[in-house]
């Protein structure tokens, strides 16, 4: 009879993975540590995750360039934008991206566990992991690593992050290209490439999620202040650290 590895010793290797990654690629930039993981056999199938969000576009152009097969899986909650899913479209496109996945919650979960489409003022985490964090969830099932945007400029839990680390909840490795970038790296990277910016940015929205609950931002007030404004949540519960959600006090 064949014995299958646990949980633990499938983590121990995939964290020596980890580790072996992290030094191969410590003084590396972000398309190399990208060409890396993508080539790189032992990580498997990786995805990317994009919110087509205010700052989305400059990882996506270095996923593009790299390799425009990569899937990229785009979460629609059906309460976003008409802004975001206009330029989803058009980014999708400018860039030559070839395998967009977009996902959605079931319109007969939808129905069931949020008919009137209120929870989100009755409880917005309940809303945000039936709209986001389980469809996302579902989708990275096939896939035993994913790209994302995660920066050490963005707070506090993100101030040592690594290219590369593991979700010890899920055996997952999460690849963060732009770890070292700072904001002002983004924004000289986007001019630089002449990349077509959110149209909702121009109109006082530097963080951008579901319309209901993303308001304006004025002058002198934190990026994500808009985000979720009035409420005690500042996370969509997406990014899992230590085996579980981060919600209070993260960015997205």
């Amino acid at each position: 009879m064949t014995v299958q590895p646990n949980r633990d010793s499938l983590n121990a290797d995939r964290q020596e993975l980890v580790a072996r990654l992290n030094r191969r690629y410590r003084h590396h930039g972000a398309t190399s540590v990208l060409a890396g993981a993508l080539g790189e056999k032992a990580l498997g199938d990786i995805a990317m995750v994009s919110s087509f969000g205010a700052e989305s576009v400059a990882l996506l152009h270095l996923v593009a360039m790299v390799d425009n097969r990569t899937p990229v899986i785009f979460i629609d909650t059906r309460l976003l934008f008409a802004e975001t899913l206009v330029y989803q479209q058009e980014v999708a496109e400018r860039l030559g991206l070839k395998d967009v996945r977009i996902i959605r919650t079931d319109a007969d979960t939808l129905e069931r566990e949020d008919p009137y489409g209120a929870l989100r003022l009755r409880d917005p985490d309940a809303c945000c992991d039936l709209r986001k964090t389980v469809p996302l969830e579902n989708a990275l099932n096939d896939f035993s690593g994913w790209i994302t945007g995660r920066k050490r400029f963005q707070g506090t839990t993100r101030a040592a992050l690594d290219f590369f680390e593991l979700e010890e909840a899920t055996g997952r490795i999460k690849v963060n290209p732009l770890a070292h970038w700072t904001r002002e790296d983004v924004q000289d990277y986007m001019d630089e490439n002449r990349l077509p910016r959110h149209p909702l940015v121009a109109q006082g929205y530097p963080s951008i999620g579901c319309a209901p609950c993303t308001s304006q931002v004025a002058e002198g007030e934190d990026p994500r202040a808009g985000r979720w404004r009035g409420m005690d949540k500042s996370e969509c519960g997406i990014h899992v650290e230590d085996g579980r959600v981060k919600r209070k006090g993260a960015d997205a």
